[in-house]
């Protein structure tokens, strides 16, 4: 009994990481052209149903769809409607997951895994179909998995087992207590497993061996649909706004499907064995053994015909009533009051909801983005601070006060950027760990790189910050007025320094002119030249002392570095270098 108990537990690990190697493979192929997809193709909410249907059922996974879909719902490509759509799409997608798994229960397929496994190992060893082998390779162990479970599944012989049959009759089959108890049931023990297929795996094996009478396998796989929602919703807890109403609004959607089967709940089962074939009357007393098992053994199927069955009727229903779902989720989960600009918490990357590692680099690049629009800000602050500092020339009371809170707020800044370098680097670098294409490698390291160069900027305006907060809060003569001049003149050139680079981030770098980029950083360049040989003279004819003028170099100098900050992040995110100049 321990063997066969093992040889269960192990077939479901092994049919989990064949779902989860089959997704991930086939995320790597497509996952680019399927974010463009989804992007595209959900106008109204009819094409975003069928969008997430197509999307989740090439992909094998409605965790991916649904992160994809929260990750655009963020960067206002889509709107939490089109994104209630599609995952409701994603609900009918997913049901493929349990057509395969009732064919190989049905079948013996095991003999396909070796050929899959053979063909696989050869691909994996080709650099340009490695990908097709991963997909090959997870398809083998899914089919391998389904085989060993329909084998310890007929070892097990559960339909003749009287003290399961005794368990199982113990419950009033009539009883609608006995559904609700099912019901609980399946969504505990999905939860718990935190895995849908298991479950369903786990059903097909009971309701296939007689064990299981069909309405109570029904309810278990009405409650593996909430278990799921469960899961995404305690993970989405740390997650921002969107997505936890994204995913307040999937739990609405299944348990509204609950709720109104259970009404219909035996003819819409029966009709359901009616297609498939399944007579609801033969029981175990009434004909032979082969008959019966025969009849049961049509069990898996019924199962799989019903969760789609279910998920369509159920979608049909709610899609008319998307904007109502809207109001309701948005009406549950106020937006934090908190001001966000100046609060360091990551938007986009969610450490609480599984991700697979092509769509983390989505989630990635968003913040990226939320990175750099903050240091440009920063630096508009640094330049209200010296404003501030030349317009009432060193006199404290309400100005003094002004003054130091925007410093403080600079100050703030500054620990928020070390923080989400930080936070961010080390999000990729558990992205890193998976297994990864090529292209998605090459991402990470100029992300690195790139958020690298963001906190060196934001370092860059704090020095320029506590520069002039050392000046107005000293002794020093106050710059003249062509100081003044040649301070936000260089301030400005490095703005649009600032403005250019947060262009290519949050567009597409194919239609981005890098040379103007380069060209702002050469008059950059040019401008120190020429203010730092200007400042000598001047020095020199004592239009103003020493410490002013290296306190005047130093804000000059600090812009220029911040340009070249600016030039590593645009050579890093489009692959360009910069031509030296002879």
């Amino acid at each position: 009994m321990l063997t066969v108990t093992f040889k269960l537990l192990g077939s479901l690990a092994l049919l989990m990481f064949g779902m989860k190697s089959m997704s991930e493979a086939l995320q790597k192929m497509a996952g680019p052209q399927l974010r463009h997809v989804l992007g595209a193709m959900t106008t109204n909410r009819f094409t975003g149903a069928l969008t997430g249907m197509s999307v989740t059922a090439a992909v094998q996974s409605s965790t991916a769809t649904t992160v994809m879909t929260v990750s655009f719902v963020n960067a206002g490509l889509l709107t939490l409607a089109q994104a209630i759509s599609v995952i409701m799409g994603a609900n009918i997608g997913t049901t493929l997951t349990a057509w395969i798994m009732s064919a190989g229960m049905s079948f013996n397929v095991s003999n396909l895994s070796f050929v899959a496994f053979f063909v696989g190992i050869i691909l994996i060893y080709q650099k340009r179909l490695r990908y097709i082998g991963d997909f090959l390779f997870g398809l083998a162990f899914l089919i391998f998995a389904l085989a060993i479970l329909r084998a310890t599944g007929q070892d097990m012989r559960l339909g003749e087992n009287q003290a399961v049959l005794d368990f199982f009759a113990s419950f009033d089959p009539n009883s609608f207590w006995t559904t609700l108890i099912f019901l609980l049931l399946g969504g505990v023990l999905t939860f718990c497993v935190q895995s849908s297929a298991a479950v369903m795996a786990i059903t097909m094996i009971l309701c296939s061996s007689g064990a299981l009478p069909i309405y109570q396998g029904i309810a278990l796989v009405m409650g593996e649909n909430i278990g799921t929602t469960i899961t995404s919703n305690l993970a989405a807890l740390s997650a921002n706004t969107q997505a936890r109403r994204a995913a307040l609004s999937h739990m609405l959607f299944n348990v509204f499907g609950v709720i109104w089967i259970l009404f219909v709940f035996r003819p819409f089962i029966d009709m359901v064995c009616g297609w498939v074939g399944y007579d609801v009357t033969l029981t175990k007393e009434a004909t032979d053994s082969a008959t019966f098992l025969a009849n049961a053994g049509k069990l898996s199927f019924v199962l799989a015909a019903f969760h789609t069955c279910f998920n369509l009727a159920n979608t049909m229903i709610l899609i008319w009533f998307i904007p109502q779902i809207e109001r309701l989720v948005c009406w549950v989960i106020k937006p934090k009051s908190v001001d966000e600009e100046d609060e360091f918490r990551l938007h986009f990357i969610t450490a609480g909801l599984m991700k697979t590692p092509e769509l983390s680099v989505l989630e990635a690049q968003k913040e990226i983005e939320s990175f750099a629009e903050r240091m440009q800000r920063m630096f508009n602050m640094v330049r209200d601070l010296l404003q501030l500092s030349s317009s009432s020339s060193n006199t404290k009371g309400n100005n003094g006060a002004t003054f130091n809170k925007l410093f403080t707020r600079i100050e703030k800044y500054e620990g928020i950027s070390d923080k989400m370098e930080l936070e961010i680097a080390n999000y990729l670098d558990s992205v890193s760990d998976a297994h990864l294409s090529d292209e998605t490698k090459a991402k990470i390291r100029a992300m690195l790189r790139e958020i690298s160069e963001l906190e060196s900027i934001g370092d860059a305006c704090f020095n320029m910050a506590r520069t002039i907060s050392r000046k107005y809060n000293g002794k020093q003569d106050h710059f003249n007025t062509k100081q003044y001049e040649h301070i936000h003149q260089m301030m400005e050139l490095t703005d649009q320094s600032l403005t250019q680079m947060n262009r290519l981030i949050s567009g597409r770098k194919d239609a981005y002119d890098v040379n103007r980029t380069y060209n702002i950083e050469n008059e950059i360049n040019n401008y120190r030249n020429q203010l730092k040989s200007q400042n000598i003279n001047d020095i020199n004819n004592h239009e103003y002392t020493y410490a002013v003028g290296t306190i005047y170099m130093d804000l000059i100098n600090e812009c220029e570095k911040l340009g070249d900050y600016v030039i590593n992040v645009v050579e890093a995110r489009t692959g360009t270098k910069k031509k030296s100049v002879v």
